[in-house]
């Protein structure tokens, strides 16, 4: 099945607008109920505030009214302040985090709550519906806002408190000091405050790929013996191809605009200096002190540029994923996605005459070993039932991969429907079902309509009858109910995988002893369903009465071959008369290992000596 594709960076807008106006509805209550916890927070950040005033303060004073007016102590007292002034600050680290925790733990327990919540709702409403989302929501997307959450928090408190200290010094040392260095800042701010919701939409956008190429990436190596035997190996690398193309794009949309970021960073953690520089003669000219003018370096060096620096880089890192991470949790769950009518698309156009051939096909496992198959040539018209019989290592479901076009061919062509096989017809001309029976974790529907998507209910209803299994639909309770194949038999596991095929009814099916664990009336219930369709049926038999069935009977003995109806071939083939649990007298000692006088197997399945190397 064609995976979901990851929505186009195209439609951000909407949903970024969407996503920031429901992570802000759910934020206010959240913020409002714990006003005491900000407040107290904010009290605590009051000596970060202290520090930054301080520490461009004391050394305007240090160097004013000290050095440069030669009274070295005062200068070292004011130093001295500056300095102590990093002591309670650092005091208050311990205070900061424990009202943290206050304000960041209850918001992981709420949206583990949350999600818990809508999981087991939409379990009850919608059986069919669950997915995996919410375990991972529980386990690390909760975890990840947590996170989030708590280093926004902090950088945010710390910018806040930095910029009003330094702020507060620049206007107690010289008013005029801010009309040069807060333009660039401002500037630079509203740079960087425009990227957050386009890096938000772009960073959606590449999780989103991202996820989507994991899970088919997932499906695929789950899928790789059915991928192979359906033909689906092109559509499958087309679909990986076009998820990476999407992974590729988001990733370079959301390079561009961290291009964008570096650029605000640098207006407002590089100019402001710059600007102030330049700006000195003139402001010592119109009286600024030198005192002043080297404690705004400060405050812009050693206060502002980290602050900025810091503020920008947690929201360049964290904002963007934590915007999309809380939508999560607070947007509906997605609707299952609506499927066509029919699943299968257009089928290719194909001239008339034989569903498949082969022409004059030899196929070896090695350039040295003995061919399974020699210039074999065969050809399937439309609506014929053909049984292929022989001993274990004869080559039976080798012939069937190569007429399915798993195997190509060491010499020779196949063809289907007259023109060479290509894997961009697998799925439309053909299915294989070998017979280990290829069953996933997942829902009875979901497994019936992997080949056919859009199959209806009262197609579904229509195979279910034609292939009896009705047994199997009462156990489990529904076409909705989840299938866990560890608790199917071997007979429900072929049973599921042959109302998959019979749902897609291509015009060929090729059965590789894909019947072995039902039962004969089963298996001939599932024949007479199979040869009703239009198509071609090629059974690799093991029971003589499946081949019985069939409008031809195809008898292997390696390279050997004979082909004809089943009267034809007991009097023209001694191996399909040893297979049917005949003898002849003169064969009699090695048709009944060296037994003299044995009796016929006439046991009703075919007889098979053990396998050959081949």
């Amino acid at each position: 099945m064609k995976a979901p594709r990851p929505p186009r960076p195209a439609q951000g807008h909407t949903r970024r607008n969407g996503a920031l106006t429901r992570v802000t509805h759910d934020a206010r209550p959240f913020l409002r109920a714990r006003t005491g916890v900000v407040l107290r927070l904010a009290g605590w950040s009051l000596l970060e505030f202290v520090q930054t005033f301080l520490g461009g303060y004391g050394v305007a004073r240090a160097l004013d009214q000290g050095f440069l007016a030669g009274r070295p102590l005062t200068g070292l007292l004011w130093l001295a302040v500056a300095a102590a002034a990093v002591l309670p600050a650092q005091l208050a680290t311990r205070g900061v985090f424990g009202r943290l925790a206050d304000l960041v733990e209850p918001l992981r327990d709420g949206l583990v709550r949350r999600a818990v919540s809508r999981a087991l709702s939409g379990a009850l409403a919608h059986p069919a519906g669950t997915t995996a989302r919410s375990l991972s929501q529980v386990t690390h997307q909760s975890e990840i806002a947590r996170d989030g959450w708590a280093g926004l928090v902090l950088t945010l408190r710390s910018f806040v408190f930095t910029v009003a200290g330094a702020v507060a010094g620049l206007l107690a040392l010289e008013p005029r000091l801010l009309l040069i260095v807060a333009p660039p800042l401002i500037l630079g701010a509203a740079l960087f405050l425009a990227t957050l919701l386009p890096m938000a939409a772009r960073q959606r956008d590449y999780l989103t790929a991202d996820e989507a190429y994991a899970a088919h990436a997932g499906r695929t190596a789950a899928d790789l013996r059915d991928i192979a035997a359906a033909g689906a190996a092109d559509r499958t690398v087309a679909e990986s191809r076009d998820l990476a193309e999407d992974q590729v794009r988001a990733a370079r949309s959301l390079a561009r605009w961290s291009g964008v970021r570096v650029v605000a960073l640098a207006v407002c953690g590089r100019f402001p200096p710059l600007l102030l520089l330049l700006g000195a003669p003139w402001l010592l000219r119109d009286g600024l002190t030198p005192g002043a003018l080297v404690g705004a370096l400060t405050y812009l060096t050693q206060a502002l540029a980290p602050a900025v620096q810091a503020l920008m880089t947690m929201l360049s890192t964290v904002s963007g994923r934590l915007l999309v991470v809380l939508d999560r949790f607070t947007d509906a769950p997605p609707p299952p996605a609506e499927e066509k009518a029919d699943g299968r698309g257009p089928l290719p156009e194909f001239g008339h005459g034989p569903v498949a051939e082969l022409c004059a096909v030899t196929f070896a496992y090695g350039p040295a070993a003995h061919p399974v198959l020699d210039r074999l040539s065969l050809s399937v018209a439309p609506g014929e039932h053909l049984a292929v019989v022989g001993p274990s290592g004869s080559g039976k479901s080798t012939l069937a991969a190569v007429l399915a076009g798993v195997e190509a061919p060491t010499a020779g062509a196949v063809l289907w429907h007259g023109r060479p096989v290509r894997g961009a017809d697998a799925t439309a001309v053909r299915v294989l079902l070998p017979q280990h029976a290829y069953v996933f974790t997942g829902s009875l529907r979901d497994n019936l309509r992997y080949l056919r998507p859009g199959a209806d209910d009262r197609s579904i209803a229509a195979m279910i009858d034609a292939l009896g299994l009705d047994p199997l639909l009462s156990r489990l309770g529904s076409l909705d109910a989840d299938l866990e194949p560890d608790r199917l038999s071997q007979g429900e596991r072929q049973l599921v995988a042959l109302g998959r095929a019979y749902l897609a009814a291509p015009p060929l099916i090729v059965l590789d002893e894909a019947t072995s664990r039902l039962d004969p009336a089963a298996e001939t219930r599932a024949e007479l369903a199979f040869a009703a369709l239009p198509g071609a049926l090629v059974v690799v038999a093991h029971r003589l009465s499946s081949a019985r069935r069939a409008d031809r009977i195809l008898v292997m003995d390696g390279p050997r071959t004979r082909c004809g109806t089943s009267a034809e071939l007991l009097r023209t083939s001694a191996l399909y008369r040893d297979l049917a649990g005949l003898w002849e007298p003169d064969e009699e000692p090695r048709r009944n290992n060296g037994e003299p006088g044995g009796r016929p197997r006439g046991n009703g399945f075919i007889s098979t000596p053990p396998p050959s190397p081949v």
